[in-house]
């Protein structure tokens, strides 16, 4: 049997020696890079081999300087986004016990201590998207916060995880679907809200994609207790309404409720995340081992609608939305034609990244 898992990664390692030089990044500190180390860290933890932390240490010290400054980083921008590669810090320091990796690790803490917050404590997704909370951002910093909380003992940062995927659900979750809108303006003043709802207008699959690995990287580092089984329900109401939109290809549309609709298109990132949420939900135990069926035919999905070996034996993934978003300086409205009309592009992070990731969860290497 084809292992993808091992394709994807010995593809990585050939074709991007270090990814922040990548021509595309140019030294940028871009929180996709991250999603595909969280994968790499995934296989270093199956295998011990030592090529894998290298790989992620080479990557996270190309930014890193010894008092702990970040390469691309501006503190004052109060981007959510920013957080994200945080993440493969914990492995780092926790490995070397480098000070520069619990420097940059408090550094990306305290930005999260002091972001603007909605009234109900919710983070801003950037301070030039005031007063809007994206699904996005809660896997930008939910997982991080978590682990810094258990790491270092501030379990009252804990609470405020939670309150976080809490807000953002009851924000954005349609209560005919159970799926979630994109964002939330809490001033419903966008162009681009609902002036009722203060929600954007569609469900975006990458968006929803984010949410659940969020939850599940979350629920990774929770003991079991009422705020685990709180995210656990999240997880399984937004799991069953993402199981009714499921495309006939067992993959998901860029638009989810969509399908139907002209110039709507089967999407990689969306769908691989959702898959990687759902196996690694099974893992924890946090939903029933009868959706392995659904991750199973997911992930055979996943490789009949978007996977390509080339002639150098590499693994392609095809047709990813380069980026979504909503507002800022292109005005976007988040309509429908908005979001089919974004780049496709292959080989995009975000979807590579969570390819790798649910192909080691459904193909462990050892």
């Amino acid at each position: 049997m084809t292992n993808y898992a091992q394709i994807a990664l010995d593809t990585l390692f050939q074709r991007y020696e270090l990814l922040p030089k990548e021509k595309r990044y140019h030294g940028k500190w871009s929180y996709d890079i991250g999603v595909v180390l969280q994968g790499v860290k995934e296989a270093y933890r199956q295998t011990n081999d030592e090529r894998y932390f290298d790989y992620i240490k080479e990557t996270m010290d190309f930014y890193l300087q010894t008092d702990g400054t970040i390469r691309g980083y501006a503190f004052d921008a109060m981007n959510i986004d920013y957080i994200n590669n945080g993440k493969l810090l914990f492995l780092l320091y926790k490995k070397t016990k480098e000070t520069k990796y619990k420097l940059a690790l408090d550094l990306l803490y305290r930005q999260l201590q002091e972001m603007p917050r909605t009234k109900d404590g919710s983070f801003w997704h950037k301070k030039i998207y005031p007063n809007q909370v994206w699904l996005d951002g809660l896997y930008m910093g939910a997982p991080f916060l978590a682990e810094y909380a258990v790491t270092f003992g501030k379990e009252s940062d804990l609470e405020d995880v939670i309150q976080q995927f809490a807000h953002c659900y009851q924000q954005t979750r349609d209560l005919k679907t159970n799926l979630l809108y994109h964002a939330w303006d809490e001033t419903k003043s966008q162009p681009w809200a609902n002036p009722e709802t203060g929600c954007s207008a569609h469900f975006w699959g990458r968006s929803i994609g984010w949410f659940m690995m969020a939850l599940v990287d979350t629920m990774a580092l929770l003991p079991s207790g009422a705020a685990r089984e709180l995210l656990a329900e999240m997880f399984a109401h937004t799991l069953q309404a993402l199981a009714n939109v499921r495309s006939a290809e067992h993959v998901w549309y860029q638009v989810l409720d969509q399908g139907k609709k002209t110039g709507n298109y089967l999407e990689a990132s969306a769908s691989s995340m959702i898959c990687y949420a759902a196996a690694k939900a099974i893992q924890l135990g946090v939903i029933s081992p009868q959706w392995q069926i659904f991750v199973e035919e997911t992930y055979q999905g996943i490789i009949d609608a978007f996977v390509f070996i080339t002639q150098e034996g590499w693994l392609n993934l095809i047709r990813n939305c380069e980026v979504a978003g909503l507002g800022g300086p292109d005005n976007r409205d988040g309509s429908f034609v908005y979001y089919i009309s974004e780049p496709i592009i292959t080989n995009d992070f975000k979807g590579y990244g969570a390819f790798l990731q649910a192909s080691l969860l459904l193909q462990p290497l050892a």
